[in-house]
C-alpha cells in the first residue's frame, strides 16, 4: 500500500486489509482503492486483528505492510462515540470500536471516508454520514 496524492483521509477497517494481505479476490482494487487517499487512519486494534488473522492464516506479515497507517489512540473513553453507533445500528463489538474511533477523529464525519468490506458496518457508517 502506498499512499496518493489525494488529500482525502480514509479510516481503514480490519477487513480491508486482511483481504489485501491474503490477495483474495478483488483485493487488487481495493489496494488501488487505498492508495489513491492522502491520509489511512485506523485503531490499533486493527493491528491485532490482522495479525491474529494472518497468524491462523499461516501468512507472515510483511514488516512495511502497516507502514502507510496513521494510528489513532483516543485519550479518552469513547462512550459518546460509541452511543452514536448503536443508535445507528446493531453491529459486533470490534466493527462498533473502529466507527467510534472513526467518529473520534471526525469534525465532520462527511469529510473522511470509512472503507471496510463488511456491509452491516458499511451501512452503519453511511447513516453515521462517513463516506463509503
Amino acid at each position: 500500500m502506498t499512499q496518493g496524492s489525494n488529500s482525502g483521509v480514509a479510516y481503514v477497517d480490519t477487513s480491508c486489509l486482511v483481504s489485501v494481505a491474503l490477495g483474495e479476490r478483488g483485493a487488487s482494487a481495493l489496494d488501488r482503492r487505498l492508495s489513491t487517499f492522502g491520509e489511512l487512519v485506523s485503531s490499533n486494534l486493527l493491528e491485532a486483528e490482522l495479525r491474529s488473522t494472518l497468524t491462523r492464516e499461516g501468512v507472515v506479515l510483511d514488516p512495511g505492510f502497516l507502514a502507510d497507517i496513521s494510528w489513532v489512540l483516543p485519550a479518552r473513553p469513547l462512550s459518546s462515540e460509541i452511543e452514536r453507533v448503536v443508535a445507528a445500528g446493531y453491529i459486533r463489538g470490534a466493527d462498533c470500536w473502529h466507527l467510534a474511533v472513526a467518529l473520534y477523529i471526525a469534525d465532520d464525519p462527511a469529510e473522511i471516508t470509512f472503507v471496510t468490506l463488511d456491509n452491516k458496518q458499511r451501512e452503519v457508517a453511511r447513516l453515521l454520514g462517513f463516506g463509503t
